[in-house]
This record gives C-alpha cells, structure tokens and sequence, in this order.
C-alpha cells in the first residue's frame, strides 16, 4: 500500500500563518501559557472550616468547599488522593493562608457524600 494513500485523513501541523518577528515576546507568551497562579476569594476562606453539626456525631472540620475544591484539583491534574494532601498543602502555603489541609482518608470518605469530578481511570491528557 502507497504511503499516500491515507494522506488526506493524518493528523498535519499546520502551516504557521504569522512570521514571529518579536522572539522575546513569543517566547514570554509560551511561558505564561504554563503559569499557574492560584487564588481563594475571601468568602472561600472564611467558608474552608465546616459549620458545627446540630445533631449528634462527629464534628466535621472541613466545608464541602473545601474537600470539592481538593477533589476537583484531584479530578484536573489526576492525582492519587496522596499526592492532592500535598498540592493543597502547597497551594496554602504559598498564598500563605493559615488553613488546616484535608488528608487522604477524609477527601476519600467525604467524595462519596459528595457530587465531584472523579478522575476517569487511564485517561491521558
């Protein structure tokens, strides 16, 4: 079989239609395309620790915010619920907010409570 026979239908990068003239600019465009800056809103943080519960039971120590927020970080970059702790640990820590950081075994138990993105199994991005 030809190796043109199925040229109409291969995946092609297209020809660039602009002649890049301002190198420093494009590539500073590139880079910032990678930048990641994240932020919580002051509503978000003063809602990150759970309301006392009314009935009897354990006190939760977390929002649904809060672990819909890790779960759904979880979700975006596929993460083991591990590996999500530390981002959201991370993240805190740089916007240099004193807030307590849901571990593994608290995110797992309450997703199943919750209505998150769950992360699809050998997905690639």
């Amino acid at each position: 079989m030809p190796f043109k026979t199925n040229s109409d239908r291969r995946h092609h990068i297209p020809k660039q239609r602009h002649k890049v003239t301002n190198w420093s600019e494009y590539d500073a465009g590139l880079r910032a395309r990678g930048s990641f800056t994240p932020w919580f809103t002051e509503e978000a943080i003063s809602a990150w620790e759970a309301e006392p519960r009314s009935t009897p039971g354990g006190q939760p120590l977390y929002s649904a915010l809060a672990i819909t927020t890790a779960l759904t970080l979880r979700a975006l970059y596929r993460l083991t619920l591990r590996q999500t702790e530390g981002l959201i640990g991370s993240i805190l820590d740089l916007l240099g907010l004193n807030l307590a950081v849901p571990d593994h075994s608290t995110l797992s138990r309450r997703a199943e409570t919750l209505e998150v993105p769950k992360p699809v199994p050998g997905a690639s991005g």
